[in-house]
This record gives C-alpha cells, sequence and structure tokens, in this order.
C-alpha cells in the first residue's frame, strides 16, 4: 500500500478568497460501457481510465471516490482521501485540492506552523508549466523540495516588504509576493515556510506566511491576501497523469495491457514525467483509452469544422471530408478563394494573361534566387574576415565534448530575437548592445552584438573565444557559442534571470534585501572567479573591467561574472601586456592608465572599488555628487585617514555583530587600492581572506603588525552606541548600464 498516494496541490480557480472549479464535458461516452460504471460525480465527469470501482478504472492507481452523502451536489476524491477533484482532462491532466503550508504568530504570540507534503507514484506528476510555487507574506521565507524521477530536488523564494505601500496588485515579483517554477518529473513535493523576525517589524498588518504550488492562471496577488488566506484552506493545482512508466514501444509489446489498442487510437510520450497517453487520431473523437472510444468526427455539420468555401459541397469521409465546387465555379473549394465564378470565355486574353503571370513569377523566382545567393555569400565573407575558418581549425583539434562552443547561424539567432527587435534589448553598454533570446531548444540565452571589431585581432579573438568556452566555473556566466556570419561577431551566453549587482544595491527597495552576509558572499563568489582566472585557467586570463554592471545575480543571489569583451589571455611567459587603456572610469586602475602596462593586479584594484560599493552603496563614479566624493576610491581612503568610516556604510548593512568583518573588509579593500600594482595582494590572497571571513577564521595572507591592528579597530566609530538595521522588500528585476565617462579624479595615496 503506497503511503500517501496522493497529487500535489490545488485545481480550480482563485480571485480573493473565492475559489471557482471547473470541468471537462464531452459529448460522447468517456466512461467503461458498464452499466455499473458511472462517469459522473457531481458536475464532474469520469473519464476511463478512472473509475470510481475496481470494474470501471484500468488500474488501482486511477482509482477515484465519489462522495454522495456528505456533499450536495456530490464532491470528487483521490482515492479515499480528503483530496478533491475539480476536473479530469483526457488531455492527459487533473486539477485537485490541497492544503496551505503557513507560518503564524496570532495576537497572544502563539506559534502555528503546519506544513505540507505531497506524494504521486511515477504516474502522476506535477504539471511544471501551469504552476507556480508561491510565498505569500512580508516577512517570509520557503521551500518546496522532494523528488523528482531520478532525484532530489529543492528551490526556494523569499517574499519582503516593510509597509502596505511596497505591495503592487497583480504584481508577484519579491514584494509581499513571490513565484519561482517547478521542475519537471515532480512526484514528490514538501513545502514549509518561515519568517525571518517572526514579524516583529510587520506584525501590524502581516502575521503570517502562506506557501503553496498554485495554478499560475488560477492565482493573481492582492494586498489583501496577507489577511484573507487565513481563511482559505485550499487552492487549486494542475497534475498530469500518464499510463504506465513504459514508453510505447515497449507497452505496444504487451498487447493485453496496451492502453492505446482501440481503433483510431494512437500512443504518444507526454513531456512530463514516465509513461504514455493515448489520443484519437485526426477527424476522430472520443476517449482513445476505451476499445471503440474513437469515431469520426462529421465535419460537415458544423461549418467550424471544415474549410470548405461558402459556394462549395463538403462531404463527409470516413477520418476526413473533401469539398467540391459547383458547376459554373472553378477552384479547389477550399478557403475564401476556393471556388471562383468561371469567367466568359476570351481564349486570347487569358492566353496573354496567363503569359504575364508566368514571366511575373518567373521575375520573382529568380530574383528571389538571385538575393539568396547574395546573402549567402555575404555570411561566407563575413564568415572568413571573423575567423570562422580559423575557429573550425581550431575545434576540429579537439576532441568533442559538451563544453566546445557551438557554431550558431546567423538566421538561428535572428529567429531567437525575433531579427533583433528593439523589444528584445536586455542592455547597451560601451562594447555593444545584448539581446534576450530564445534558441529552437528553448534555451534562454544572452546574445551580445559588438559596436566594433579590430580586423588585426581575429586570431587574439578566436583564441579568446575557444579559451572561454572552456571555462567552467559555477560564478561564471557561461559562454555557449558565437556567431561569425555578420559584419561583427555574435556572442552567446546563458541567461541569468536577476539583473546585475548595480541594480540591486541602487534599487532602494532591492538593496534592504542585501544584508551584510550576503554581500560578503557575494564578493567572496567574484574574487573566487577572479582568482580562478588569474590563477588555475588553462591561459591565465584578465578580465579588464571588473565592475558591478558585470557581476550578475541569479534568482538565489548566486554571482554570476560576466562580459568578457575587454578580456585579454596572458601568455605563461608574460607577467604584463601592453594595451591600449580600456575599462570604466571610476574602477581603472591609476597605474594602468599612466603606464598602459595591464597586469593581473588591475582587476584587484577594480575589485576593491566593488567592495567598496558592497559596503557604503554609493557608486564608483557620482558626478552629482560634492568634487571630493565624486571618485569613491577617493572619498574612502580620504574617510578612513580621519576615521569616519562609520559615516559612508550603507545603513543596510550595519549592526554590531557586523562591525569587524566590515572592518576586516574595509581594509582588505584599502590594500586593492594601493597605486602601486606589486603592493596590492593577488586576487588568490584576496578570496582566501573572503573565504576566512566567512569560516570565522584569520587572515590568511594580510601583513598585520600591532600598529595595523591598531588602526584596523579605529576603521569603524559609532558616536551614540547604537546599531542601525535596516528593513526593505526583494523584488526581481533585469538591467545594465551603460559605462559613464567624466572627469575622475585618481587615488593616488591609496593605502599608503
Amino acid at each position: 500500500m503506497i503511503q500517501t498516494l496522493i497529487i500535489f496541490m490545488l485545481a480550480s480557480s482563485f480571485s480573493s478568497t473565492t475559489l471557482v472549479s471547473s470541468s471537462s464535458h464531452y459529448n460522447f461516452p468517456i466512461a467503461k460501457p458498464n452499466p455499473n460504471c458511472n462517469n459522473t460525480c457531481g458536475s464532474i465527469q469520469i473519464p476511463f481510465p478512472f473509475g470510481t470501482t475496481e470494474e470501471c478504472y484500468l488500474t488501482k492507481q486511477f482509482w477515484v471516490t465519489c462522495n454522495l452523502t456528505a456533499f450536495n451536489p456530490p464532491k470528487l476524491f483521490w482515492w479515499n482521501t480528503t483530496i478533491e477533484i475539480t476536473d479530469i482532462s483526457l488531455d492527459g491532466q487533473m486539477k485537485l485540492m490541497n492544503t496551505i503550508a503557513r507560518n503564524c504568530y496570532d495576537d497572544n504570540e502563539s506559534y502555528i506552523n503546519n506544513r505540507t507534503r505531497i506524494t504521486f507514484t511515477k504516474y502522476f506528476t506535477v504539471n511544471n508549466t501551469a504552476n507556480k510555487f508561491t510565498i505569500v507574506g512580508c516577512d517570509s521565507y520557503g521551500f518546496v523540495s522532494g523528488f523528482r524521477v531520478g532525484r532530489n530536488f529543492t528551490t526556494g523564494c523569499t517574499a519582503m516588504c516593510s509597509s502596505l505601500d511596497d505591495l503592487a496588485e497583480g504584481e508577484c515579483t519579491g514584494a509581499g509576493c513571490c513565484q519561482t517554477t517547478v521542475p519537471e518529473d515532480v512526484w514528490q513535493v514538501r513545502v514549509s515556510v518561515r519568517s525571518y523576525n517572526n514579524y516583529t517589524y510587520v506584525s501590524n498588518f502581516s502575521k503570517c506566511s502562506y506557501g503553496f504550488v498554485v495554478e499560475e492562471s488560477a492565482f493573481r496577488f492582492s494586498k489583501d491576501n496577507l489577511t484573507n488566506l487565513s481563511q482559505v484552506q485550499k487552492l487549486p493545482m494542475v497534475v498530469d497523469w500518464a499510463i504506465g512508466n513504459s514508453t510505447c514501444d515497449e507497452a505496444k509489446r504487451n498487447t493485453t495491457t496496451y492502453a492505446c489498442g482501440g481503433a483510431n487510437s494512437r500512443c504518444h510520450k507526454p513531456t512530463n514525467g514516465y509513461g504514455y497517453r493515448c489520443h484519437c487520431q485526426q477527424g476522430f473523437e472520443g476517449n482513445p483509452y476505451l476499445s471503440q472510444g474513437c469515431t469520426d468526427v462529421d465535419e460537415c455539420s458544423n461549418e467550424t469544422l471544415h474549410n470548405c468555401n461558402k459556394h462549395a459541397l463538403c462531404t463527409n469521409e470516413i477520418g476526413y471530408y473533401t469539398c467540391a465546387c459547383p458547376k459554373n465555379y472553378d477552384g479547389d473549394g477550399m478557403g475564401d478563394d476556393g471556388c471562383k465564378e468561371k469567367p466568359p470565355k476570351d481564349t486570347k486574353m487569358i492566353g496573354i494573361a496567363s503569359g504575364i503571370i508566368c514571366l511575373l513569377v518567373l521575375g520573382i523566382i529568380l530574383y528571389l534566387i538571385l538575393k539568396r545567393r547574395s546573402q549567402n555569400k555575404m555570411k561566407h565573407k563575413f564568415f572568413l574576415q571573423n575567423g570562422g575558418h580559423m575557429l573550425r581549425e581550431k575545434l576540429a583539434t579537439r576532441e568533442a565534448s559538451p563544453d566546445m562552443v557551438t557554431i550558431f547561424s546567423s538566421s538561428e539567432l535572428q529567429k531567437a530575437t525575433n531579427n533583433f527587435h528593439n523589444s528584445m534589448i536586455l542592455g547597451r553598454g560601451g562594447f555593444g548592445t545584448v539581446y534576450k533570446g530564445m534558441l529552437a531548444d528553448r534555451r534562454t540565452v544572452a546574445i551580445k552584438r559588438s559596436i566594433r571589431v579590430d580586423p588585426t585581432q581575429i586570431e587574439q579573438f578566436i583564441n579568446e573565444v575557444v579559451v572561454l568556452s572552456q571555462i567552467n566555473h559555477r560564478n561564471v556566466v557561461k559562454l555557449l557559442g558565437c556567431c561569425l556570419e555578420t559584419d561583427v561577431p555574435l556572442l552567446v551566453y546563458e541567461f541569468i534571470n536577476n539583473g546585475t549587482l548595480s541594480s540591486h544595491l541602487y534599487n532602494e527597495a532591492k538593496a534592504r534585501a542585501l544584508d551584510w552576509n550576503t554581500r560578503l558572499k557575494i564578493a567572496t563568489e567574484t574574487a573566487g572567479v577572479l582568482s580562478y582566472l588569474h590563477s588555475s585557467a588553462s591561459t591565465p586570463i584578465i578580465h579588464r573591467d571588473v565592475k558591478s554592471d558585470n557581476i550578475l545575480l541569479d534568482h538565489t543571489l548566486t554571482a554570476k561574472v560576466s562580459d568578457f569583451g575587454a578580456s585579454r589571455l596572458v601568455p605563461v611567459d608574460l607577467t604584463q601586456l601592453s594595451t591600449m587603456v580600456q575599462g570604466t572610469f571610476g574602477y581603472l586602475d591609476p597605474e594602468y592608465m599612466q603606464t598602459n602596462q595591464l597586469t593581473e593586479k588591475s582587476d584587484v584594484y577594480s575589485f576593491g572599488v566593488v567592495l567598496l560599493e558592497l559596503f557604503t552603496g554609493r557608486r564608483a563614479l557620482s558626478l552629482d555628487r560634492p568634487v571630493e566624493e565624486k571618485s569613491l576610491a577617493n572619498y574612502f581612503l580620504s574617510v578612513l585617514k580621519q576615521d569616519l568610516l562609520f559615516e559612508i556604510l550603507d545603513e543596510n548593512i550595519v549592526g554590531l555583530e557586523n562591525m569587524e568583518q566590515i572592518s576586516a573588509v574595509s581594509k582588505l579593500a584599502k590594500e586593492c587600492l594601493n597605486v602601486r600594482g606589486e603592493d596590492r595582494p593577488s586576487m588568490k590572497e584576496v578570496a582566501m581572506e573572503l573565504e576566512g571571513l566567512i569560516l570565522g577564521g584569520k587572515h590568511s595572507w594580510a601583513r598585520i603588525n600591532v600598529h595595523d591592528e591598531e588602526e584596523m579597530e579605529s576603521l569603524i566609530r559609532i558616536d551614540d552606541g547604537v546599531s542601525h538595521f535596516g528593513d526593505g522588500d526583494m523584488s526581481s528585476s533585469l538591467g545594465y548600464d551603460s559605462i559613464s565617462r567624466d572627469h575622475i579624479l585618481l587615488p593616488m595615496n591609496g593605502g599608503r
């Protein structure tokens, strides 16, 4: 006996606090042809393979119970449980109702916490496209976890707000409501919700957290949900069902158990879960799971079912229909132009018209052929000009692997971006435009279209494409491939959906959701990437444009370093490169700007500025601030000399428990901002230092003496002894900022 053969949450429709059930209605027999087999329970139809008794269902997995005594009208339940079924579709879907997980503190500060757990067999799985995992609350986070076919899964969501004014009707993007997708092939789900601060700061309007998987089209977030969900016990969800756990080919070998054995019934594989489903062939309708369930559709009986012209005669055939024009009409009888009145016979005029039409058609065909040839020649020219032949040779010398760069055609990427439509633009920068695209295999990608390319640097560009495609680091935006058939190369990257670090730091609502631990984690992950590029990659790589705009965050706020458009490979026998200065003002290494000598320590300086952004919440270059505050690096070093670091800390991270770590990170930033590159630590040392802070360890590299320790203790000064905390909300967005250019004061005394 399966312990809890139940499906997961919810069917029907939710609006405010009202649930509305819906049911599929069929105009043909759906139950077994047995007088004891009921085909309805109240308003819900029960199609075979489902049934209320053993003689009526296919296997016990499809057993349902109709309660005729306790409810009027009767209600349908899964097995003999309390899980209500509101709809069963022959398309392989079923809608169910189930309870909501909740976590509350009532007025008497009594703690209420309940979780939900639903288990399927492999015949039933949660629909991963129709449902969303949802969290509702203003001091809430939740997890949905369980089992997929073949492995475990866990995902989660956070909903925050500081007042009802933060909430927007119908928007579930993190402020009061958060949603995320459910993976494929899920057959067991556990939902739990929690509060960060036991609703201390929001108790006057939100004392509960709610977690549930719900049919996306049936739930629209409202401010009232913070309170009225306490009155709702169940919500709707969609579940996929299938026959058995074998493929169509495997099932056909056993004719006694094959469920699609009826005439005109065919087998197909579902997109979610194991097993197979049946459907009637085109031109037939009915229940494909019954032996004689698929019957011919009389298309001619309803003009919406056929495409015959209004003048044509429709004739029904078994499985199809035919159209024929009456006398005095020409045509095939199909569509609006299928039957046309015959014109008066005039052989000469008909001949002339036909000749002209033929010439026009031939001219159009010839033009299209020549145009296609011209386009193909141009694509080939660009392919060779951009190093396509060189790239193919390099790929041919390597063994095929999943990490190998893909060479996309221009038509693939045009289709993916709707011909590079403006609505698909994610952002513009100094090196090009980034588009969102959907590949033919349904992968969402980011496509970078460069503004310019240096013809003398093609070989280096191809080398960098090959090397970058092989970087396999969890905190690096993966380069998937490129297209060389356009005037400038197109680079295809994985798509990160939660925007840039800068868009979170400089958005008041999002910044409040970035606590100190999260910012320290982001800094550590970014430092780990740069350390990997400098020290562990097969060919060392200098990023050359490290900034908060080029650090993306996924839905779990994990850092993803992006934009290697300015990066340079460093030959193993060199420690520095002579290059034209490139980068973003505010982050540029002053030594690099003066000498044109690019080294790994240039990335260290830029990363030091990112550290300042993380714990101050200020931009690297702010042209609207006073002169002494325009350059964040200069201003930071000036503040350190006056022992006034606390005055520029982001209020969202200030707390007595954070002071020691903030002090250590500020000292680390100071070391990174030394004017002389040789006085800066390496990225490997920086990464080890940050990892040590997270693990609670001591400095792994810093040269600390008694004077340095005293200086570190004085970096933070709190005048009133009171710690400050920031409340905020979290939401999702995506954006890229353009590179800003203006006058900048170089931090010439950094760290000295």
